[in-house]
């Protein structure tokens, strides 16, 4: 694990009168980060997803967040995958962020 993912949960809630407001906490985790294969990404594209990235983090650390960061890119997670003592999380960017 060499590069640093900011994971974010994302809580809603309502304020005073009724508008809803979205609560953001992050957390900063250990990463590796890889490329999607090409199997990945023309399945994905079958649904309109648009894949970018593939992060790996210890299984440990992810707590379901479905928005992260890197490298200044905020990125929806789409997708998850255990494999051992890590978890894949597969990811497409966040349109405006």
């Amino acid at each position: 694990m060499t590069d640093e993912l900011t994971l974010i949960s994302q809580t809603l809630t309502k304020d005073d009168y009724g508008v809803e407001v979205v609560t953001e906490k992050e957390r900063t985790v250990l990463c590796e980060v890889n490329s999607i294969s090409q199997s990945e990404f023309f399945a994905a594209a079958n649904t309109e997803l648009q894949p970018e990235l593939k992060f790996s983090v210890f299984f440990g650390d992810y707590e379901n967040e479905s928005v992260v960061e890197f490298q200044g890119s905020r990125y929806a997670v789409y997708r998850t995958y255990r494999a051992g003592d890590y978890m894949e999380l597969y990811v497409e960017r966040k349109i405006g962020a």
